[in-house]
């Protein structure tokens, strides 16, 4: 049996960090992350808000890494709910774990929490929320954080279940709608850790108007080309739909060409997927990527301009990839 892979360490025996890791833990002991009397005041009110809405607190400690207080509590299950930017519910994950849970009569994986006008709102425990009220019960667990911010820390705290391509980008679409709408001043260089990448976004407003739109075969490209917009979030929205806008445009033009190549006779999965690498010029290129608008419009106008009766079957066949989502 190969020996397993063990991770570098310094002189000291310590693992080394990973790249872009900076972060500095606290020094505190395992007595020392319990908070009594001397909890800060937020956390305190905090408390005593939980109590008032008909909840109770189990615990008040100090997070291990950065030192940034908690309250474990229970919650009154029907005064949370999932955050109104979240992904949408996945019902045969639901259905996965009430299944769980009735096997094994408990529940153990608190979710996150912060408080809102005496509600509760869960950026990473959607699933888990509907499954706990599905299942009956009249309280949830619940890591409840002072700090409203977290609640928009959405793609870095989700534990449940792997988001894919769609999710993220209608999750982070959401939320950016959500701040702009909301008044926010800040801007998306703002808020990098919660969006992830440029492309996300653009891909989110696009998902919002076609469901169905085949995210996975444009978002090479797209990375390539799209970054972060600047001034306030409302700016960046209007940017956002525009730049969706085009994406889409392409979009119709790949499924045009798709519609050309099968009514030849072609009908492998991998067509979409041939049709954006033939009419990509990124693989041809060296050094900087064109604009964002001047690359879509080359590869629009290529995708509209595909002659399939130049097109043979070997050529698809090497294309490879994933096939078209049904």
């Amino acid at each position: 049996m190969a020996e397993r892979r063990k991770r570098p360490v310094t002189k000291s025996g310590k693992p080394r960090k990973r790249k872009g890791v900076k972060l500095e833990p606290t020094s505190f002991a395992p007595a020392q992350l319990r908070l009594g009397d001397d909890a800060p005041a937020e956390v305190k009110e905090l408390s005593a808000q939980i109590e008032a809405d008909g909840g109770a607190v189990l615990a008040a400690y100090r997070e291990p890494l950065g030192g940034h207080p908690l309250l474990f509590a229970a919650l009154p299950v029907d005064k949370v709910e999932p955050t109104p930017f979240q992904r949408d519910v996945s019902d045969a994950h639901v259905l996965k774990l009430t299944r769980a849970m009735d096997k094994t009569r408990r529940y153990l994986d608190p979710i996150i929490a912060v408080r809102e006008d005496g509600r509760y709102h869960t950026p990473n425990g959607g699933h888990r929320l509907t499954a706990v009220k599905e299942l009956g019960a009249k309280s949830i667990l619940a890591l409840v954080v002072p700090e409203k911010e977290v609640a928009y820390q959405i793609l870095a705290l989700n534990i449940e279940k792997a988001h894919n391509l769609r999710e993220k980008a209608l999750e982070v679409m959401r939320m950016v709608r959500d701040l702009a709408q909301g008044g926010s001043k800040r801007t998306e260089t703002d808020l990098t850790l919660e969006l992830e990448e440029p492309a996300l976004v653009t891909l989110g407003f696009a998902y919002d108007q076609r469901g169905r739109l085949s995210g996975g075969a444009y978002a090479p490209a797209l990375r390539k080309v799209d970054g972060w917009i600047d001034g306030d979030l409302s700016e960046a929205v209007a940017e956002r739909e525009r730049r969706a806008a085009v994406i889409l445009e392409f979009d119709e033009a790949v499924s045009e060409a798709v519609e050309k190549l099968r009514a030849r006779g072609l009908t492998s999965p991998y067509l979409k997927a041939f049709v954006v690498a033939r009419v990509n010029p990124l693989r041809f290129m060296k050094g900087k990527a064109p604009p964002f608008d001047e690359l879509f419009a080359t590869m629009t106008k290529r995708a509209r301009g595909m002659d399939p009766g130049k097109i043979r079957t070997e050529d698809v066949a090497r294309t490879g990839g994933a096939p078209e989502p049904e």
